[in-house]
């Protein structure tokens, strides 16, 4: 009886485990990915992707968890995001965003588009 107990629990974890991934993989899937820009303190801006824009600005304001560009920085506010994305469509607009010219992302963030 204890060896069917075990194998009974051994299935329902793997079943646990394909079901977590499952769900994993069902939210990278979904159009949920933020493209965002902050401004930093001198001026520059900063590009980023995640799924939580409140969360990833507060890690770079305030956690080690932050991206590198501000320990010399200090970051001031989101002034663009986009939502809607897939991780993939987010990380091809965040490169694109990073190659426009400073004047190319002021329009960017005063049309909101």
């Amino acid at each position: 009886m204890p060896t069917n107990g075990s194998i009974k629990q051994k299935t329902v974890g793997e079943i646990k485990l394909s079901e977590a991934s499952n769900k994993a993989a069902l939210a990278k899937s979904l159009n949920n990915w933020f493209v965002y820009m902050i401004q930093a303190d001198d001026g520059a801006y900063y590009t980023g992707v995640t799924t939580d824009v409140q969360r990833r600005f507060s890690e770079h304001r305030d956690s080690k968890k932050g991206a590198r560009y501000f320990r010399g920085r200090k970051p001031v506010a989101v002034v663009y995001q986009e939502s809607g994305h897939t991780r993939s469509s987010a990380s091809q607009r965040e490169a694109a965003i990073k190659k426009l010219k400073r004047e190319q992302k002021q329009k960017l963030i005063d049309n909101g588009c």
